[in-house]
Formats: C-alpha cells, sequence, structure tokens
C-alpha cells in the first residue's frame, strides 16, 4: 500500500504537514504522530489514509478540512500546541511503503520537475489546439489579398478590418458585373436561337420533296 505524508526522523514516525516551508524550500514542517494525544493522533492518521489525505499535495490542506474528536480543527490545533516542528528536508526520510524510501530534499525536487513537466506539456497542448483556429487578423488579410497588391477600388480600409460601407460597395460592384454578364449571356442565347431557327429553314426548303407529274402516254389502236 502507498501511503503519502509519512515518513521518519531517525527512528521518530512523522507526518509531513508541509513539504516545503515557504520561502524556505529546505525546510519542512512535521508532526512527530508519537508524540500526539490519542484526541488528536488517530483523527490524524484517518486524515491521511483517507481520500482527501491522500488526494492532497500537502497535508496541511487536508488537516485544516479535519477536526479532532472534540470538534476542534486538526491543522489549530497542532499550532497551538507547538507540535508543528521545522527542520530541514535532508533529515527526513519518506516511508510511502515498507520497501520503499527517499529523502525529503530528494523528494521535493523531482515533484518540482514533474510540476514543471506538466505546465510544459499542457502549454505545448494548448499550442496544438491552437493550430485548428483562425486568428480573425489573418482572416481579414486573407479576405482582402495580398498586401503588396493595390487593394480594389472601394476595399480601403483604415487597419486590417474592413469598413461595412467598402463591402456592401464591392457587393454592389459585383452584382452589377454580374448583371451586366448575364444581359450578355441573354443577348447571346437569342443570336444563338435566332440562328438556329434560320437553319432549321434552309434544311426544311431544301429536303422539301419535289411535284411530279404523270407522263401522258400515246395508246395506237
Amino acid at each position: 500500500m502507498f501511503t503519502r505524508h509519512v515518513g521518519k526522523q531517525g527512528d521518530r514516525k512523522v507526518a509531513v504537514v508541509f513539504r516545503e516551508v515557504p520561502g524556505e524550500a529546505h525546510m519542512c514542517l512535521v508532526v512527530h504522530t508519537e508524540l500526539l494525544n490519542q484526541h488528536i493522533h488517530d483523527p490524524l492518521i484517518q486524515c491521511i489514509e483517507s481520500d482527501i489525505g491522500q488526494n492532497s499535495e500537502h497535508l496541511a490542506d487536508a488537516l485544516n478540512r479535519t477536526h479532532t474528536k472534540d470538534g476542534r480543527i486538526i491543522l489549530q490545533v497542532l499550532h497551538a500546541e507547538g507540535q508543528l516542528k521545522k527542520v530541514q528536508t535532508s533529515q527526513i526520510l519518506m516511508t510511502p511503503s515498507p520497501n520503499q524510501s527517499i529523502r525529503l530534499n530528494e523528494l521535493n525536487t523531482i515533484l518540482d520537475e514533474m510540476k514543471q513537466g506538466e505546465s510544459a506539456v499542457k502549454r505545448l497542448q494548448e499550442l496544438d489546439n491552437s493550430r485548428g483556429m483562425q486568428d480573425p487578423a489573418d482572416v481579414v488579410r486573407r479576405m482582402r489579398g495580398n498586401q503588396t497588391a493595390p487593394a480594389p477600388k472601394g476595399l480601403q480600409a483604415s487597419g486590417d478590418a474592413l469598413g461595412d460601407a467598402a463591402i456592401a460597395q464591392n457587393l454592389r460592384q459585383q452584382a452589377a458585373k454580374m448583371d451586366a454578364e448575364a444581359k450578355g449571356l441573354l443577348a447571346e442565347a437569342q443570336r444563338l436561337q435566332k440562328e438556329a431557327a434560320q437553319l432549321e429553314g434552309v434544311t426544311a426548303e431544301t429536303t422539301k420533296p419535289k411535284k411530279t407529274t404523270a407522263k401522258k402516254t400515246k395508246v395506237s389502236v
């Protein structure tokens, strides 16, 4: 069984309340559990073994939400009774399981490196996710085309944003161009229809069968 926040200082069992003292990374706060009264000891051990205790980065966070048998907050009681001891992390041997041990200062270094690594991984993930998103400024620039080429008349606007008036004017120009093209296509269609009708008339005239008259033959009697 793997248990966090427990270790030894020499031959004495300790619970590590803070792995690092703020501003003094080489120091930690511990409690010598064998010196505690039972009304504090038992709830403290239960807190360590609970899901709250095992999921807390610092045991102090869990102890601040756990009460002694007489209803007091354990962390406040430990502080009031002077049970919190500041010692060097190198003096604490963490014992998460019977067959495992590691110096607290070494453990803190590993955990700090892991935390930095997780931050780096998270940042890389955020950058990777952002690749699928488009920068609005880039979208506008693509709409405007190559910045080195002169912008079409009516599309000049300040900054990277196109004004509504400029966009409306551009739409009108496109509509006028399409209307002119449509009129040209309609005229071309009418011309083709007329030409087709003329061709059909010629064909009908040349293929019309000729009227034949029967030759009279003279019969002799």
